[in-house]
């Protein structure tokens, strides 16, 4: 095990870029030849005849191949230019014929013109100087300059409102993740998901484990019984420090933050939101369950910039009272690990974001491992960026309306609960968290100068009483 988890900065940066080796399966052609994958004759027994926990066809499993069907020619919006959402409107532009980029958002002028010159450069894709929009309320010009979809890829505080915004205007939404900060975003999320399916509408979110081959294959396993009734778990997102942004002379206090966003926590949600949904995700979304309490602890060593803290540490306690424990940290010169283990009555699971994911029986003897080699072999697409459009298209130009959001913001709350029960020391619960006031916008908010008085770094409990 210490193999698979310890990896350096390298081929950390490497692994991430190739999160994108696995997609989604399905029942298409690429799924009748993966679903035996599997190492010797351990292949195939992980079930044996033990007890399904879901039976096939009461969960969903995406029905994705290398490339969407034709039909439908869409027009997308792209709103917050950045890293991720460049990378979006590629993976947009790859997974099928008859889908274009006709507008973009941001709130800097730089990163519109920056996509707009390699929507140019690579795929030949001309968006006029009219169709470029800038500013905090750019994305509603966007939104309503004819598109019919709209790739949501801002930083996360701001993503709620502008679901919402997409969904009033009858648009289909991929939503990077996370898909909120705080629970009025949560709670603005779960009504706007409610109003995009009565409307008919295809909401895809970018948790990429959904669409990679690996994790659907050992989710299915699982649903069939695998490792038995699930008891607990734990996952981990530790890694080096992220990128920072020093701030520069001429930038106001809103320009900074913005362009440093991922360390700001009312921008980010902190890295617990931002990063380690992916893998808190994987475990509500194997088990079907939320948390109805966390405890948690956490702290601010080696961080430069923002007003967050470097490390988490969480004990949830699920619905029906199991536990999973999650741990997240981002400091140079620390172990790695990026990964996932579920415990079960009959046995466990492994999977990670690089090349990893097999099942073990209680005596530890593995049973099964997802074999890689016959997927590269096997499909054209192994990126779950691009498989995540292909998915979407697919249900849009089948008309088979989706929500993901709904499902995604439950990992999204289990990260919100975990961080405010760091933050202030206390025990925090489902309920209490779902229904709580908090807001994390600033409500001076403005391209200016801002009060930066409250941008602190928290501090969990109370001084000690002197005596």
């Amino acid at each position: 095990m210490k193999k698979e988890n310890s990896i350096s900065r390298r081929s950390f940066l490497k692994s991430s870029a190739m999160a994108g080796a696995v997609g989604a399966i399905g029942t298409g052609s690429a799924a009748a030849v993966l679903s035996s994958c599997g190492g010797g004759s351990g292949s195939g027994q992980a079930a044996g005849a033990t007890k399904a926990l879901k039976e096939p066809g009461t969960y969903y499993m995406p029905n994705l191949v290398d490339f969407a069907s034709d039909g439908k020619e869409l027009k997308a919006a792209v709103v917050g230019c950045g890293g991720r959402g460049s990378g979006a409107a590629f993976n947009f532009l790859n997974a099928a014929n008859g889908v274009t980029i006709t507008a973009l958002a941001d709130t800097f002028k730089e990163r519109v013109d920056d996509l707009a010159s390699k929507l140019k450069t690579d795929k030949n894709i001309d968006i006029p100087a009219n169709m470029r929009f800038v500013g905090l309320d750019a994305y509603k010009q966007a939104i309503d300059s004819g598109v019919d979809v709209v790739i949501i890829a801002t930083p996360p505080v701001f993503r709620p409102i502008q679901f919402q915004y997409a969904t009033e205007k009858g648009k289909h939404s991929f939503l990077e993740k996370p898909i909120c900060v705080d629970p009025v975003g949560y709670r603005t999320i779960m009504a706007t998901a409610r109003q995009a399916m009565a409307k008919n509408l295809c909401v895809i979110t970018g948790t990429q484990r959904h669409h990679q081959r690996s994790y659907n294959e050992t989710y299915k396993r699982i649903m069939d019984g695998a490792i038995g009734e699930i008891t607990g778990g734990v996952v981990y997102w530790n890694q080096p420090m992220l990128w920072f942004r020093e701030r520069q002379a001429g930038w106001n206090d809103a320009e900074w933050m913005i362009k440093d966003w991922v360390n700001w926590k009312w921008l980010s949600g902190d890295h617990i939101v931002e990063q380690h949904v992916h893998n808190i995700d994987v475990f509500t979304w194997f088990s079907g369950l939320k948390p109805v309490s966390a405890v948690g602890f956490g702290s601010r060593q080696r961080r430069i910039t923002g007003d967050q803290y470097d490390n988490f540490s969480v004990d949830f306690v699920m619905e029906n009272g199991i536990h999973l424990h999650s741990m997240c940290r981002q400091i140079d010169g620390t172990a790695t690990n990026v990964s996932e283990f579920i415990q079960g009555t009959k046995g466990s699971s492994y999977t990670n974001q690089g090349n990893v994911a097999y099942i073990k029986d209680l005596a530890g003897n593995e049973i099964w491992r997802y074999d890689f080699e016959a997927e590269k072999a096997n499909t054209k697409q192994q990126d779950p960026y691009t498989l995540e459009h292909v998915n979407w298209i697919n249900h849009i130009r089948s008309n088979k309306p989706i929500d993901q959001a709904s499902e995604t913001a439950v990992a999204n709350m289990a990260a919100i609960m975990g961080r405010e029960s760091a933050y202030t020391g206390a025990e925090v619960t489902w309920d209490a968290m779902t229904s709580s006031p908090i807001d994390y916008t600033p409500k001076d908010l403005n391209l200016g100068r801002m009060d930066m008085s409250g941008f602190t770094v928290p501090v969990p409990g109370k001084p000690r009483d002197k005596k």
